[in-house]
């Protein structure tokens, strides 16, 4: 078995930490690669968020060979925009990784210095005070660019922190409820319409941040079940060769209905 806390281990961390960033360099190097060098920091969004996900698909399938690849192609995406930047003196990958470094030690006291805390709230209350004293919102931090199902939730989790939160899930239950109403109304007064489910969803996220469960992973599973059952639908209309938008509505719930039973 490996021992990853051995000095040997930890030294041979580092070198493959230098040599991935010595690899970028010569990528976006002039006599480097076309490709990587016409990339920029927008140009790279879509990967970052593309590498991210397939990170959390490998994490949900608890694929470790997969985690590990995957993983190595989010690092990636880090020490190239790490790049970028240097090329434009702003700074470099080793000051991405120092920068957090030096974060993680000033708001963790209570492991690399004297405090003590014995409980997660405990370490989460640390970490709100951090944030006053340096003049934050409670709620920055929270990216705008992350999918809005699960910034919902992020919103909900950390106002909840200061008490500002439905007494229970039933009561946010009732706050759904209350919001459907005002769509159906809006739908039948053809205005505010888009409002009106922004905020069902909003709420829907918390009754089920209330009730242990994160909206964006189950919304993933409804999606993936839906694709399941689905590819039965395409399925036999192919072994019937029939074109899926002439396939017989009736046929596809009766698949449906039967795809419900195995699953």
């Amino acid at each position: 078995m490996n021992n990853y806390n051995s000095k040997e281990m930890k030294n041979k961390n580092c070198k493959s930490f230098c040599r991935l960033i010595e690899i970028m360099e010569k990528l976006r190097a002039p006599d480097g690669c076309p490709w990587d060098k016409k990339q920029t920091e927008k140009s790279l969004i879509r990967y970052l968020l593309e590498e991210t996900y397939e990170v959390i698909e490998a994490i949900e399938e608890g694929n470790y060979e997969k985690l590990k690849e995957e993983l190595g192609d989010l690092l990636l995406q880090v020490i190239f925009l790490s790049q970028i930047a240097k090329e434009k003196g702003k700074f470099t990958a080793e000051e991405v990784a120092e920068t957090i470094s030096d974060k993680l030690v000033f708001r963790h006291p209570h492991v690399f210095g004297r405090e003590k805390f014995e409980t997660p709230e405990e370490v989460l209350k640390h970490w709100d005070s951090f944030k006053k004293r340096e003049k934050k919102g409670l709620l920055d931090g929270i990216p705008g660019s992350a999918p809005a199902l699960l910034e919902a939730y992020a919103i909900g989790e950390r106002v909840s922190r200061i008490g500002f939160d439905w007494e229970s899930a039933e009561d946010a239950m009732e706050k759904v409820e209350e919001e459907l109403e005002e769509l159906k109304r809006a739908i039948k007064n053809r205005t505010g319409v888009e409002e009106e489910i922004g905020d069902i969803l909003f709420s829907i996220a918390n009754v089920a941040r209330l009730y242990g469960v994160n909206p964006e992973e189950a919304l993933k599973l409804t999606n993936k079940k839906f694709r399941e059952r689905f590819k039965n639908i395409e399925k036999e209309a192919e072994r019937q060769g029939i074109e899926l938008k002439e396939f017989p509505r009736q046929e596809m719930e009766r698949i449906w209905e039967d795809s419900k039973k195995t699953k």
